[in-house]
């Protein structure tokens, strides 16, 4: 069925590109390498525990769960997935 200029099944296709956006930068999100020592943001140690569980750790808890906020708060996705919210 045609609507206007878009394709069919555009609003699918910006549905999975989001989708495949977010997954992206999930991976490029988890650590790589060697975990340090010292958080980046304050300067404060970071447990053996911490760094032990997850590789390349950088930034101690609170610092993490700081950043954490920041990007989810300037996510601006879609998490309706409906055609009417897509075309808003």
């Amino acid at each position: 069925m045609a609507s206007g200029w878009a394709k069919d099944g555009a609003v699918q296709d910006q549905i999975d590109s989001t989708i495949n956006d977010a997954v992206d930068r999930a991976r490029q999100s988890l650590g790589h390498g060697e975990s340090a020592h010292f958080c980046q943001e304050c300067g404060e140690p970071i447990p053996e525990a911490r760094r032990q569980a997850l590789q390349g750790v950088q930034y101690c808890v609170n610092c993490q769960a700081e950043l954490d906020k920041k990007q989810q708060d300037h996510a601006g996705y879609n998490r309706r997935g409906s055609k009417d919210s897509q075309l808003r």
